[in-house]
């Protein structure tokens, strides 16, 4: 996600009330998020449907590396020579299941 301009990308709740379709319009056009305040204070933040797909994919595959991390910390994990071995049986007569 880009970097909130605070010149462009602040907009009172009255205001978005009066340009909400114009506002809804850009968007996907925006280089970033749209902050809504009220009473000078963020109340939602507004962004491109597909702004907001990429924001979820980059967390779910930050959580992803973070868990990866913490399997390997405590020790849970696969010997790469034991992953080699089982990768070289599969799809072959003497193949066996995967190691764990």
């Amino acid at each position: 996600m880009k970097q909130l301009k605070v010149s462009e990308g602040i907009v009172p709740l009255g205001e978005f009330k009066s340009k909400a379709a114009a506002l809804l319009r850009d968007l996907k056009g925006r280089s970033g998020p749209i902050v809504i305040t009220r009473n000078g204070r963020p109340a939602a933040v507004m962004m491109a449907p597909e702004a907001y797909d990429r924001l979820q994919e980059q967390q779910r595959f930050l959580e992803a590396v973070a868990q990866g991390l913490s399997d390997a910390a405590a020790g849970r994990v696969v010997d790469h020579a034991k992953v080699s071995e089982w990768l070289a049986r599969w799809g072959t007569d003497d193949e066996t299941e995967p190691p764990l």
